[in-house]
């Protein structure tokens, strides 16, 4: 069986805050590490080399094998903090439209910085698909 792409690892996530260079970006990504470890009571994992995620989700694959990734994370990207995990589902539509700025991907969420977003909508949010998908 061939092996998941990103896996966890033994990483720091605060190693990884401190790699950001823009200091903005970098306060954001550890507000909103703290905002998730609130939200899931579940320690921050490195996922690969830049995702920092929280919980794990099974999902089944073609063959009738398995693959594994963060229930929900987030990540430091060019242009956005990129959101994932909480952006599939049906209960999930009403809380984004509270949310404030953003713009979506198939699954993942993307903002420019938490001052833009209501962190009690985006508190929800992580909440309701961490205890979704967590296996």
């Amino acid at each position: 069986m061939a092996e998941n792409k990103t896996q966890a690892t033994a990483a720091d996530p605060q190693a990884y805050l401190a790699t950001i260079a823009d200091e903005a970006r970098r306060q954001d990504c550890a507000a909103l590490l703290a905002l998730m470890s609130k939200a899931t009571k579940a320690p921050a994992v490195m996922w690969g080399s830049a995702i920092v995620g929280f919980g794990l989700h099974k999902y089944p694959l073609a063959g009738g094998k398995q693959g594994e990734i963060c229930a929900v994370g987030f990540s430091s990207r060019k242009s956005d903090i990129s959101i994932y995990g909480v952006a599939d589902s049906e209960q999930a539509e009403a809380l984004l439209a509270q949310l404030g700025y953003h713009k979506r991907g198939k699954g993942c969420l993307y903002i420019r910085r938490l001052a833009e977003v209501d962190l009690k909508v985006l508190e929800q949010l992580l909440a309701q698909a961490f205890k979704r998908k967590s296996n």
